[in-house]
């Protein structure tokens, strides 16, 4: 309870004698303003009225439990909560002292003392007039109201207070991630712990830790590490420390999970793709393992990489990775494989209809034979990469015979695979059940040079995994999330601080070259922020700077050549920062210049450009080189047109 800690409070400092200092005062145990304003809260929480009456009062109970204390200091009831019959006071206490301290005070005495130094303190913070008005309390009833006008400033304040705190802790969040790193297990208990103050921090901090997988792959390349990372923040777990060796068989168990999870989402959710790609990185890292599993996860390893292709409209390499399990010369090794349809996203309707027979099958031979344990809804490895390497070919139409004129070119049937099925002596029923819906495409011919289409694949799987669209993709999503977390903090701080939520798309519309699309949004977010009393702002940390272009990161380059240091230090966050005014401002220049805008269309931003500097502080170091550059092009740019 709030009275049980203001009273807390009171006592440690009554007993030690001590009184209410600056801030700028040392010492244990004293109270300095965040003390001040962390009661200030709680008196939000009580009726002032009420603390100096003759009824209920916080300042009666106060007295009567120092004079409890007393008692139980003279008769030696302070027993230890672990050791009996011990007594936590002893004689290197002055407790005839302290008693009699404590047995002297009234409730007039402490009731003066609480107001001259709680009260006092607290309208000292407050604006000048309120603070007046309190030192003009001559009357107990002018008093009261003066603590009223306090408590009622503070509760209309409370808002604007957290919304800097919050400022700050996205700060926080930014540096500690940029600045130091990430593991599965410190991503997970980032989420935890920022769930229980917020639910929109968590979303910024998986924005956030996007950015910073997706800057450390496009320098670093893409490392186990970050993949147990990306794959921590998409909320799937990868196991304890001690799994996370390089082996075959556990980076395909990844995977796995990963195209678990994809079936539970929408295709056009961007985490969904985001499971994809990373599905994806794992199984080339387990091609890429030489260990003792290595040869008994290859074949399946290359037919789910064919299936993700597949899923994401990548046919040749969906195509490349099946002929890479057709010409494989020994499948004993992984004939104990098999291609579960519950890891299978959507291929086609054939592919449903066959599973969905099977399961029917399956349910009749156990209700007739009451067999209950009969698997009949997997397919065999081999078979499988030839349906969907058909199946590839028929989608591939330039592979088609109305379209080649390639004379040379050897001819790939679709025979081969009736020939496989004849020999293969262990089928499942979802086997035999996918030949038969390809009865009816069997007179189709492909051209296809078998030779050209391996060669094909291994010169691209020699750079491996490609991690550029991968970053791309990770861009992509920490934007969607920065724009919901925008829209969260619009709601949450809208009353006291103008937020715009489209600064984000803006931002990525001028990363992928759409420049008129910035532009409108810019111009837009330009008019609304232009003089607005309270602005939020965009970090330069190397994790967003990379939706930036080479101006802004020559510019910051050029701060960390004057102060190398101004990242590191805490919460020099004017080195780093810069307003969604000065972005706007920014974006809509470079639009401008991009698009050839003409010599009056310029000269408005820089009017808007002259209006800004007076919306930040001389300290706002960043926000005004921005400004002064952003002054510079467009002057050279009309300028020049003038000439």
């Amino acid at each position: 309870m709030p009275v049980q800690q203001i009273i807390y409070h009171m006592l440690r400092v009554f007993i030690n004698n001590e009184r209410l200092t600056d801030s700028d005062d040392s010492g244990a145990g004293k109270l300095n303003n965040y003390h001040i304003k962390t009661l200030m809260l709680w008196a939000c929480e009580l009726k002032p009225r009420t603390w100096w009456t003759d009824d209920v009062s916080l300042v009666r109970i106060c007295v009567e439990l120092l004079h409890d204390l007393a008692v139980w200091l003279t008769e030696a009831r302070c027993t230890h909560y672990f050791i009996n019959n011990c007594n936590l006071v002893d004689s290197s206490f002055n407790l005839e002292m302290i008693r009699y301290r404590l047995t002297s005070i009234s409730t007039s005495w402490l009731s003066s003392w609480f107001v001259n130094n709680y009260i006092q303190k607290c309208a000292g913070l407050c604006p000048c007039n309120i603070e007046r008005l309190y030192d003009n309390a001559t009357t107990t009833e002018l008093l009261q109201n003066a603590v009223l006008v306090i408590v009622k400033w503070r509760a209309n304040t409370t808002l604007l207070d957290k919304f800097e705190v919050f400022d700050d802790a996205l700060y926080d969040i930014t540096s500690v991630v940029s600045l130091g790193s990430l593991t599965p297990r410190t991503v997970t208990c980032w989420f935890t712990e920022l769930s229980k103050i917020s639910t929109s921090l968590p979303v910024y901090f998986s924005s956030v830790a996007f950015l910073h997988v997706a800057y450390r792959t496009a320098r670093c390349g893409l490392n186990d590490e970050l993949m147990d990372v990306l794959a921590s923040l998409v909320r799937q777990p990868v196991g304890s420390r001690r799994y996370y060796s390089r082996h075959s068989s556990v980076l395909l168990g990844k995977a796995a999970n990963l195209m678990k999870a994809v079936l539970q989402r929408p295709v056009s959710d961007s985490t969904m793709q985001l499971q994809i790609e990373l599905s994806k990185a794992y199984l080339c890292r387990a091609l890429s393992c030489e260990d003792s599993d290595s040869d008994s996860i290859y074949c399946l390893a290359n037919v789910y990489l064919a299936v993700l292709y597949y899923t994401t409209g990548q046919y040749q390499f969906a195509i490349d990775h099946c002929t890479l399990v057709m010409i494989s010369q020994n499948h004993s090794q992984c004939s104990a494989h098999i291609v579960q349809h519950e890891l299978l996203p959507k291929i086609d309707d054939d592919t449903d209809n066959v599973v969905g027979l099977a399961v029917f099958y399956q349910h009749l031979r156990s209700a007739a034979l009451n067999q209950q344990h009969v698997y009949v809804t997997a397919f065999t490895t081999e078979l499988f990469a030839y349906y969907l390497h058909i199946k590839c070919l028929l989608l591939t139409t330039y592979q088609q015979l109305s379209d080649i004129t390639n004379s040379q070119s050897s001819i790939y049937e679709v025979q081969p695979y009736v020939k496989y099925l004849n020999d293969t002596q262990h089928m499942f029923i979802a086997d035999v059940l996918l030949w038969k819906l390809l009865k009816d495409i069997s007179g189709h011919k492909f051209f296809c040079n078998k030779q050209s289409v391996i060669s094909r694949y291994r010169s691209k799987y020699a750079d491996k995994f490609s991690t550029s669209f991968l970053v791309k993709l990770l861009q992509k999503s920490a934007v969607e999330n920065l724009t919901v977390f925008c829209k969260l903090g619009m709601q949450n701080f809208g009353s006291v601080a103008t937020i715009v939520t489209t600064d984000f798309e803006a931002l990525y519309a001028y990363k992928r070259g759409d420049y008129q699309r910035c532009l409108q949004l810019s111009t837009q977010n330009v008019h609304t922020l232009l003089y607005a009393v309270l602005l939020s702002n965009f970090s330069t940390f190397p994790e967003f700077i990379q939706l930036l272009d080479d101006d802004i990161i020559s510019l910051t380059a050029l701060t960390l050549i004057v102060n190398p240091e101004c990242r590191d230090l805490s919460g020099y966050n004017n080195y780093t920062n810069i307003s969604q005014l000065t972005l706007s401002l920014y974006l809509m220049t470079q639009c401008q210049l991009k698009l050839c805008h003409s010599v009056t269309s310029l000269a408005e931003t820089l009017n808007y450009v002259k209006v800004a500097p007076r919306r930040h502080r001389v300290e706002y170091t960043l926000d005004l080189l921005v400004l002064k550059m952003i002054a510079y092009k467009a002057v050279t740019y009309i300028t020049t047109m003038m000439k």
